[in-house]
């Protein structure tokens, strides 16, 4: 079962936490969450998230970042690998999806789950015209 870490600009990450804390309380251990401060670089936020990874000392995760070519993205995507997968996009409706499959699919396909959960979660009423 893969972990799952949470990367973002201060104080999305931990505010993402109580989200999923108030929701699904029980999947809550599952999800390490860090913050990124202003005047952090994308080194000193991939050392911070590997030594929040070995704390866990889980070898698979699945990490959620908030926007593609910030800074805690940029430090995600140097711990990307083998056991390690990054999404950018993090949302409400990506994390719920991602914590009611955390304990259940393997990472690829969790991942294939949180970007389902980030896509579906887009709905908007009235629905738009179509650009015909």
């Amino acid at each position: 079962m893969p972990n799952l870490l949470v990367i973002a600009h201060a104080p999305l990450a931990s505010a993402l936490r109580q989200v999923a804390e108030h929701t699904f309380p029980d999947c809550a251990p599952t999800l390490t969450v860090l913050d990124v401060h202003p005047g952090q670089c994308a080194e000193d936020v991939e050392s911070a998230a590997r030594a929040l990874m070995a704390q866990a000392g889980q070898p698979e995760w699945l990490v959620l970042t908030d926007v593609f070519g910030a800074t805690p993205s940029n430090g995600a995507q140097r711990l990307a690998g083998e056991q390690v997968q990054v999404l950018t996009g993090v949302s409400v409706p990506m994390l719920w999806r991602t914590l009611c499959y955390a304990s259940q699919k393997p990472l690829t396909e969790l991942a294939r789950r949180a970007m389902q959960g980030a896509v579906t979660g887009i709905v908007a009423t009235p629905p738009l015209p179509s650009e015909e």
